[in-house]
């Protein structure tokens, strides 16, 4: 797990560092706001820790960015010393998925930094089929039906095919694509994850006739609509 941690505070820094400072995280520590953001727009993390009172970037400013920006979202902890209730509150509409007032214990925040972590892995998915309008995905055989018919697919369309279709109306970065299809970016081209998007969109008919159009992201990736 990739923890992205920023505070102006060097102490709470550090503190928050050495706490998920082990085997199973990796701590990337921010002093500035835009530094945070400059990074998550190269990398990728599964977990941002923000403070709130920050000189050139607050924390609620870069939840707005994150919210507008990646997609998916990252998990956001507000790490912060505001403990007004319209605080917490605001945060947490904005997308923020705890909030937690400093000063704080070190196992009240790991324990709630597991929490966070925890709710956002995915159910396990046990059915073989799984519908999506007229197009029905058999995950065993890696095989795509539309309307009954079989589409002959490589795994690789098949696995791209059913990130599309399992994350509707979300913009999905190439990146984002490519790292959950091929699971690494070396030696990987976004050429090869685009004649893959062109394949599939061809294969499975994706037109408004049969219920979804896969759509380009200009300048970002890729987002299939529902018709």
């Amino acid at each position: 797990m990739k923890i992205g941690i920023v505070d102006d505070d060097e102490t709470m820094l550090q503190f928050v560092s050495r706490l998920f400072g082990t085997e199973e995280f990796r701590c990337v520590a921010f002093r500035r706001g835009r530094d945070l953001v400059s990074a998550l727009a190269r990398e990728t993390f599964d977990l941002l820790i923000l403070d709130w009172n920050m000189p050139d970037m607050n924390g609620m400013d870069i939840l707005a960015w994150v919210q507008a920006r990646i997609s998916p979202c990252p998990q956001v902890i507000m790490l912060t010393s505001r403990s007004d209730k319209d605080d917490v509150a605001a945060a947490l509409h904005a997308g923020a998925d705890d909030y937690i007032v400093k000063p704080e214990s070190a196992i009240v925040i790991a324990a709630r930094v597991h929490a966070v972590l925890r709710r956002a892995q995915p159910r396990p998915v046990t059915e073989r089929f799984e519908s999506f309008g007229a197009y029905t995905f058999d995950r065993a055989s890696e095989t795509v039906t539309l309307g009954g018919i079989p589409i002959v697919l490589t795994g690789k369309e098949f696995a791209l095919a059913y990130v599309f279709f399992a994350n509707q109306h979300k913009p999905l970065s190439r990146k984002y694509l490519m790292e959950s299809v091929w699971k690494s970016l070396a030696d990987l081209t976004t050429r090869t994850l685009d004649m893959h998007v062109s394949r599939i969109r061809t294969k499975l008919q994706l037109r408004a006739e049969n219920g979804f159009r896969l759509q380009t992201v200009f300048n970002y990736g890729y987002r299939l609509e529902s018709c």
